[in-house]
């Protein structure tokens, strides 16, 4: 992925300013996607683009354990999100939707909104202005549940072999 925005978040960003709570009566990425960060950036679904980057601190995702937020992250284009840390609940149910989540502190004190990245979301390895930042990479195990979309079509795949 190369040339993607970045969105500079702060700390402690909750799963309810991620997708405000009167969006819950909606299930499909399509309808979801449209509403992702309208409450703490209304302007973001306007800016973002197919492959932009989210950064933020830490407690990422913190709140309620819906899996609808990480949903409407993906659905509106955001091909990765690095932070300083996850809460546990989103970090997994953003794996579990095939969103690559990072941990990475040394990215989010180097770099600002608008900067452009590049990322072998692989490797877990990112460049933003001359710099290299390395993520610890994914197992091989969730890499596949990655690759293949999320845990259901990950385990769809494995059915059928």
């Amino acid at each position: 992925m190369n040339g993607s925005t970045i969105h500079l978040y702060g700390a402690n960003i909750d799963t309810d300013v991620i997708l405000p709570g009167k969006y819950l009566n909606l299930y499909t990425p399509e309808e979801l996607g449209p509403h992702c960060l309208e409450g703490l950036d209304p302007s973001f679904i306007q800016r973002v683009r197919t492959g932009d980057v989210i950064i933020a601190g830490s407690n990422f995702g913190t709140g309620s354990s819906r899996e609808h937020a990480p949903i409407a992250i993906k659905a509106a284009g955001i091909s990765c999100i690095i932070a300083t840390s996850f809460a546990r609940i989103f970090y997994r149910n953003s794996i579990n939707i095939g969103l690559p989540v990072f941990e990475c502190a040394d990215i989010v004190a180097a770099v600002k909104s608008g900067d452009t990245i590049e990322a072998d979301i692989a490797k877990g390895l990112f460049t933003v202005n001359g710099a290299v930042f390395q993520a610890k990479p994914f197992p091989p195990y969730i890499q596949d549940i990655i690759n293949a979309g999320g845990l259901v079509p990950f385990v769809k795949m494995q059915k059928k072999t």
